[in-house]
């Protein structure tokens, strides 16, 4: 179908939350969606990255059925452009003679033009090289009278293919991305796209997905910025979106002229938003009923429970206290203050009978040796076998309720509080688990089915944290005060600075060659543990691949 050239045209930006995998239902979502853009006027539809296959699609690119489906289903996106109805911009893994590349496609009129990425990510979480050949430097795609540059995610990054466009005097940078949440990067990202306008004078469409894919959260943050780097248009984080915006051309060339500037949360409630998106989308696309977790009447628990019910309703989660003969009368009250707060369903199971089942089929082994941190871990193993039991018979997943503080330290039981099928800990040091405690206790984000006021006792922020597996125990008998504890994690974690650097931030050298050392032999720990959200810059497992056989230490 042909259309005349024009000075003006309606833009519909879809965040969508995609399955990966899910062909059939994401191509049922692009078209509901661009029904929906048609019905307000649209002339182009823009999705995400890898829109046909949800991203990241990981290894399943390298089973030719499914790059096959995907392509099949390109056609009928295509066939169904025929109705004069809006333009589709998506992204597919496309089989080329050279290899395998991850595409950007547009479809109008039945007709297909298609662009590929030029440069792959291969750090952190991403492996792209993996899996797709990287393409050449892109041509401008006409569209309707303009011309549009199609660079993909990583490719605006770098001014190489921005450059590239801009020299075929582009009207339009339209960047279909799958960015990974991660606290503060909408303000990298908007720099880093800033800095390509700058240099091309071209505005640009930033097109983010939105939802939770494994361990990943991707935050939606759509945005476009006019040729002077003015936000023309912002788009909320964490929610699925359709916004269609009227751009026309004037002397300057062309911008948005009716954008809606969504707020965005400040940071803790980012981390929170990503914490509950990425339970929910895991639970949801994974068909679990709900969620089983052990509430000790500690913050961890506490704060995890209050995630569940964010993100699947009270109805969907399921706490049970495990005390045993070390749990406090002030636990089992928190615990069960902090139940009623939430609306769940609170059991009781005691693990008593289990412990003293253990130490008489033990006692023969064990004869002549004291009790020492094989009976705590005993205790910590038999609410895990519970809470197990309780999953099996019922299809509940398991939400394990580990810190990032304590895994990284080994501070955790294989098989016991390590037990569970996610985690939304996992990324989350010590120090933050303790602000956002205190951030939900008086804040709920949009959307989030929790109860409006505090979700936990105060009681529960404000004492010392402890496992309770021997008399009088609290966690700081074994680990420095987290304050410290989280400040040399991060450094060697997520900074990666050497010894004599973080003994220079004014840390003991002995306990940073404490910690540095607990957190190499706690590897093997960590390979098995549960996956959680990516919060911040190193989750371990996807950013931080440590090998568990390892001699160095920075520490001598």
């Amino acid at each position: 179908m042909l259309h005349a050239m024009t000075d003006q045209l309606r833009i519909a930006l879809a965040q969508i939350d995609f399955t990966v995998g899910d062909i059939a239902g994401n191509v049922a979502r692009i078209l509901a969606a661009r029904d929906k853009a048609a019905e307000e006027g649209a002339d182009l539809l823009v999705t995400s990255e890898l829109s046909v296959t949800g991203y990241p699609p990981e290894d399943l690119v390298l089973k030719p059925a499914f790059v096959e489906e995907a392509r099949a289903a390109l056609y009928r996106l295509a066939e169904s452009t025929r109705d004069g109805g809006p333009a589709l911009i998506v992204g597919a893994p496309w089989a080329a003679a050279d290899g395998l590349h991850n595409a950007v496609f547009l479809l109008d009129g039945g007709d297909m033009q298609r662009r590929y990425k030029v440069d792959l990510p291969n750090y952190g979480v991403f492996d792209e090289k993996r899996v797709f050949k990287p393409g050449p430097l892109p041509a401008a795609v006409p569209f309707r009278g303009l011309t549009l540059g199609l660079p993909v995610c990583e490719d605006i990054w770098t001014p190489a293919v921005t450059g590239h466009l801009a020299r075929q005097k582009v009207d339009l940078m339209v960047v279909p991305n799958g960015s990974p949440f991660e606290a503060g990067k909408d303000h990298v990202r908007r720099d880093l796209a800033r800095a390509r306008v700058a240099e091309t004078g071209i505005p640009l469409i930033y097109l983010n997905q939105v939802g939770g894919q494994d361990e990943l959260v991707f935050d939606g943050t759509s945005f476009a910025l006019g040729a002077d780097g003015t936000v023309l248009l912002q788009m909320p984080a964490f929610e699925e979106a359709l916004t269609v915006t009227t751009w026309r051309r004037g002397p300057g060339g062309w911008a948005a002229v009716d954008g809606h500037q969504a707020p965005l949360p400040e940071n803790l409630g980012q981390i929170y938003g990503a914490m509950v998106l990425g339970l929910r989308d895991y639970v949801n696309k994974n068909r679990f009923p709900g969620v089983v977790l052990g509430l000790s009447g500690g913050i961890d628990s506490a704060i995890s429970a209050a995630v569940a019910v964010d993100a699947l309703g009270a109805e969907r989660v399921w706490c049970l206290m495990l005390p045993s003969r070390y749990t406090s009368r002030d636990s089992l009250e928190d615990a069960e203050i902090c139940a009623r707060m939430l609306g769940i369903r609170l059991d009781e199971v005691g693990i008593e009978p289990a412990v003293t089942a253990f130490g008489q089929m033990l006692g023969p082994v064990f004869e002549g040796r004291k009790p020492d941190l094989t009976e705590e871990n005993i205790q910590s193993r038999a609410r895990g076998l519970t809470l197990m039991a309780i999953s099996n018979k019922f299809g509940h997943m398991v939400l394990t309720t580990g810190n990032k503080s304590e895994v990284s330290v080994g501070y955790a039981t294989l098989y016991g509080d390590m037990c569970g099928g996610y985690s939304v800990l996992k990324d989350l040091y010590k120090t933050t688990v303790f602000a956002l405690s205190r951030w939900r206790n008086e804040n709920r984000l949009p959307g989030h089915l929790g109860p409006a006021g505090p979700v936990m006792p105060e009681r529960i922020i404000t004492k010392p944290p402890t496992a309770e597996l021997r008399e009088n125990q609290k966690d700081e008998d074994s680990l420095p005060p987290y304050e410290v504890l989280d400040d040399i994690l991060e450094s060697l974690v997520e900074k990666e600075m050497a010894f004599e650097e973080v003994v220079a931030r004014g840390h003991e050298a002995a306990t940073v060659r404490r910690i540095e050392h607990l957190l190499y032999v706690a590897e093997y720990k960590r390979r098995q543990a549960a996956p959680g959200v990516k919060l911040g810059r190193k989750l371990f497992g996807r950013d931080r691949r440590y090998p568990i056989t390892n001699g160095f230490r920075d520490a001598r």
